[in-house]
């Protein structure tokens, strides 16, 4: 596994096919979500390092948090915003797949016995909420199915890095939680529920909502000690899957999170009280009755891996 994802996370020249101006100058770009007239903006995020991590004297510091590492990340690109209602909808009732299956590569998810929404909203630019990492993902296989190109979701060490956008502060924009009304939707603002994409300001490299609005899943298993097991291995680094669905390891905070428990290296965990009064037996595997604030964001990595690799990786997390 650990070759797999070495591949998976390589910094070596570009090979991708699609969106050929973008790749060869590094650039925004935006694509099309199949099926539909939708249009997806992706970010350029460069190689480069940061220190992971809080620093020890930071206000409102978690243990899980450090020590701090000095990371080095290969260039990928991300989501200018987190993945929409809309945009996931176009894969949701994509009928040339199948519904909730355990033998297809590509499924789509099973109705939705309740309005996960909550009334918050769904059209016109709400982001996706109430879904497991599992439905993330094959959003990205979809993705893949009908695009070759290889989306996934970010590394716990990619979204810090592309949240930070440079910084080493609380937050990306300086340390004072007065600004950040400026940035994200929180407890404070959001009157207790999720809003459109793109309202408030986004980070130094273009990124909206990296903070607040909806929590966002990252590929990693969630290790309270993560940072000491990522010592021998800087670059890169990555805590894959196990055969534990819970915890998974989500980043950024949500509409109804404090002001401090959005930091740039705050960690999050999923937790199974969010599908506990799921009434299905057995519980989704697609929705969470009781995570309205938890979506997510795609990545793009600068390399495209093999075919073979990229069906590896997919089958390790989705099991098919």
């Amino acid at each position: 596994m650990k070759q797999l994802f070495a591949v998976l996370f390589s910094i070596t020249c570009c090979k991708i096919s699609g969106a050929q101006d973008s790749i060869k100058t590094f650039s925004t770009y935006s694509f099309t979500i199949p099926g539909s007239a939708i249009q997806s903006k992706m970010i350029p995020v460069k190689a480069g390092e940061f220190l992971m991590g809080s620093a020890e004297n930071e206000k409102d510091r978690e243990p899980d948090e450090g020590p701090q590492r000095k990371i080095t990340l290969a260039a990928f690109w991300m989501g200018a915003f987190e993945v929409s209602r809309d945009e996931f909808d176009v894969f949701y009732k994509d009928a040339t797949t199948s519904e909730n299956s355990d033998v297809d590569a590509v499924t789509r998810p099973s109705p939705q016995y309740i309005d996960f929404s909550f009334g918050m909203g769904k059209e016109g630019g709400y982001p996706v909420n109430s879904l497991s990492q599992h439905a993330a993902l094959m959003y990205c296989r979809w993705l893949y199915d009908k695009t070759g190109v290889f989306y996934r979701l970010p590394s716990e060490a990619e979204w810090e890095y592309a949240c930070r956008a440079g910084t080493t502060t609380r937050f990306y924009f300086g340390n004072d939680e007065q600004q950040l009304d400026k940035y994200a939707w929180y407890k404070n603002n959001s009157n207790n529920k999720f809003q459109k994409a793109g309202l408030k300001l986004p980070n130094a490299w273009g990124l909206y909502d990296m903070l607040g609005n909806v929590s966002e899943w990252t590929l990693d298993h969630y290790e309270e000690k993560r940072m000491n097991d990522i010592a021998g291995n800087l670059a890169n680094p990555f805590a894959a899957p196990n055969s534990a669905r819970y915890p998974k390891a989500l980043r950024g905070g949500g509409f109804l999170d404090e002001a401090h428990q959005l930091r740039s290296a705050n960690r999050f965990k999923s937790d199974p009280l969010w599908n506990k009064r799921d009434p299905q037996v057995p519980k989704s595997k697609w929705w969470l009755t009781d995570a309205p604030s938890v979506g997510f964001r795609i990545v793009r990595p600068l390399e495209q891996p093999s075919t073979e690799n990229i069906n590896k990786f997919y089958n390790q997390y989705l099991g098919n």
